[in-house]
Formats: C-alpha cells, structure tokens, sequence
C-alpha cells in the first residue's frame, strides 16, 4: 500500500453548504476499514466545525484554523501551532467597524469586503501577520502558518511521510497542503488555478468527487497517476 492516508479539506469539498451527505461519510469509514488514516484539514475552528460535522471522529488528526491548531477527536486534545495575534488588533478591527470577527484558538478571521482594513490594521500596529484568503473568508494567522505546516505536525504525531498521503481540496488556501502531498487531487467544483496544479481533477463536485477519489484509491492505490507525478519538481511553487 503506497498510500496510508487522505487528507482532505472541509468546505467546498467533503461539504456543500456546510453539511456532509451519507454516502460521502459512508466512503470515509471505508478508508478507516482500509487501514489507511484520515486527516481533515479545514480553515473552521474546532467547535465551529463540531457544530455542524457530528463525524469528525472518523478522523485521525484534524488541522483546523488553516493550519493554526492541531486536535485528537478521539481523545479531544488540541494543541496550538502558532500564538494568538494580540488583543489590541481584535479591539482595532473591532473600533474600524470589522464585522463580523471570529476569534479562535490562534485564528483571527472576518469575510470580504474587510480585508483591506486588516491588511491596514497590521501595518498600523506593526505586527507580523499574515492574511490568507478562502473565496469569501478573510484569515489572519502568524507568519508562516498554513494548512502545510499544519498537515506536517499531524503526519509527524501519526508517524508517516507525506510522500504516502493523497489531498484533495477546492480553494485558494489548500493550495500550501496539496503541494506537501505526494498526490493532489482537486474536486470538480475546484478553483481554475488548483485544477490546474491538481494531479488529477475529478468529474464529480464536493463530496461526490471525494467519493469518487476513494473509490479510485481502494480499488487501485492510485497506480494509475504515476506518470502524472512529476509535479514536484515543476507545478507549486515554493517546493
């Protein structure tokens, strides 16, 4: 078995509308039954993404707030990868009219059209942040944080290399954790630019198209993409 484990993204690929249909969680517990682990690398924090994804615990790892936090839904622990930015830029979002803010564990997090506003408050208050962007999500998050190096501290507690993990995702922000996976996958509905750098893009949308990738990986551990794979060398950058 070349590939020990899927990674995939929440919204927009397992989930439409935020929610997850049966059959695609039916799919997710026969990668369990494969052997192979199962990580979910989302740009939600951890309660957010309970409230609405009563499966989270077919899941070995969860990267939550884009890379930023790292829970065990078996066991509920959850450990930062990143510090929280300070109080006073949530209170000068808050004093320029930024509405709404979600603040999580290391994630500070708004939607357009506010993100001019964030970019001029961390510029204002001298801070090393960052912002990251998920179609209409505005994501700040220290420097150098992502769904990459979020992926990588959850490989490392589970023991594997992501040279056996497939990724699939949709948007702008999985960019950074399908370039560490040996095989990237984007759903239908992905964005042009993630297509084009995929590995492989399904035929079918959202949770259909994470189906049909697990059924292409239980039947033949994705033989099939080798002579596809050269896109390490050559397709994302910064690798």
């Amino acid at each position: 078995m070349r590939y020990m484990a899927l990674a995939c993204d929440y919204d927009g690929t397992l989930a439409l509308d935020g929610q997850v249909n049966e059959e695609t969680v039916a799919a997710l517990e026969r990668v369990r039954d494969s052997g192979r682990k199962l990580l979910l690398v989302t740009g939600r924090e951890v309660d957010d993404l309970l409230t609405v994804f009563p499966h989270a615990h077919l899941f070995d790892r969860i990267v939550a707030e884009n890379g930023a936090l790292l829970s065990v839904p078996a066991t509920g622990t959850e450990r930062p990868l990143g510090e929280r930015p300070p109080e006073a830029f949530v209170q000068a979002l808050r004093a320029r009219d930024v509405r709404p803010i979600s603040v999580g564990r290391v994630i500070v997090a708004t939607w357009h059209p506010h993100e001019n506003t964030v970019l001029e408050t961390i510029r204002d208050l001298g801070l090393e942040l960052q912002v990251i962007f998920n179609k209409g999500a505005v994501m700040v998050l220290p420097s150098g944080v992502n769904k990459a190096t979020g992926l990588s501290a959850a490989l490392d507690e589970l023991g594997l290399s992501p040279h056996n993990v497939v990724g699939i995702g949709d948007a702008e922000n999985d960019h950074a954790f399908l370039s560490l996976c040996e095989c990237a996958v984007a759903v239908a509905n992905a964005l042009p630019m993630l297509q084009e750098r995929a590995d492989w893009v399904t035929q079918r949308e959202h949770g259909g198209g994470v189906i049909e990738c697990i059924n292409q990986l239980l039947a033949s551990d994705l033989r099939e993409l080798e002579p596809q794979l050269e896109r390490h060398a050559s397709r994302w950058s910064g690798r």
